[in-house]
């Protein structure tokens, strides 16, 4: 007649001593298996990612000014952002952030375009011009900036350089503009001390001044 489970002789202390050890190399074996295998299987989803079609790199060269600049850019950072706090080109100011006001303004192969809701990943290999790209280099202002200067078309001039950059592609699109033509050239551009009858008689001078060179 077999054992009952009552009867049956206890495992001796080695062989539970065994066991454990069994047990515990297996627990171990097994998280070593497991970290090993996710590790491995992140390190081969960065590697597709950074190899990946159209994968954003971050440290990228900019015409700026006429000059190649090379700078670190995050993949959301905005033209603004970057002109501003990453190569120090504070003339391009930051009003609304939300391509509203025309603060930022900046010329992209001589066309006007609101720097804060440009990503600064889609200018690589075009011509960025900032107002501190406008005067010569040996100092001489620009035909616009001497006519905004002449004219002291601004108060608080926070919105000076966004208007100036617009000014500077009206002249050059058009040296001969009314007034009527020279607002809606301007339109894109807001003056928070609301002084738009003077930066229009500077607008219509600076058109002036550029046609006499």
């Amino acid at each position: 007649m077999a054992e009952t489970e009552l009867e049956q002789e206890p495992k001796s202390e080695d062989d539970k001593s065994y066991s454990r050890r069994n047990f515990i190399k297996g627990v171990i074996a097994g998280g070593a298996a497991t970290y090993s295998a996710g590790y491995l299987f992140r390190a081969g989803v960065a590697n597709a990612q950074s190899s990946a079609p159209g994968a954003v790199e971050r440290l990228i060269t900019l015409r700026v000014n006429g000059q190649d600049r090379r700078v670190d850019v995050l993949k959301q950072e905005t033209l603004a952002t970057t002109l501003r706090y990453k190569l120090g080109l504070t003339g391009t100011k930051m009003g609304c952030d939300r391509a509203e006001c025309g603060s930022c303004t900046v010329l992209l192969d001589g066309v006007t375009h609101y720097s804060c809701s440009v990503l600064t990943h889609t200018v690589r290999g075009r011509e960025v011009t900032t107002i501190e790209g406008l005067a010569n280099d040996d100092g001489t202002l620009h035909p616009v900036q001497q006519a905004v200067v002449d004219g002291a078309g601004f108060q608080c001039a926070f919105c000076a350089p966004g208007f100036i950059m617009s000014m500077v592609a009206m002249v050059d699109a058009n040296q001969s503009p009314s007034r009527a033509e020279a607002a809606q050239a301007l339109s894109g551009n807001l003056c928070r001390c609301c002084d738009y009858d003077k930066i229009l008689d500077c607008a219509v001078s600076a058109a002036d001044y550029s046609r006499r060179g």
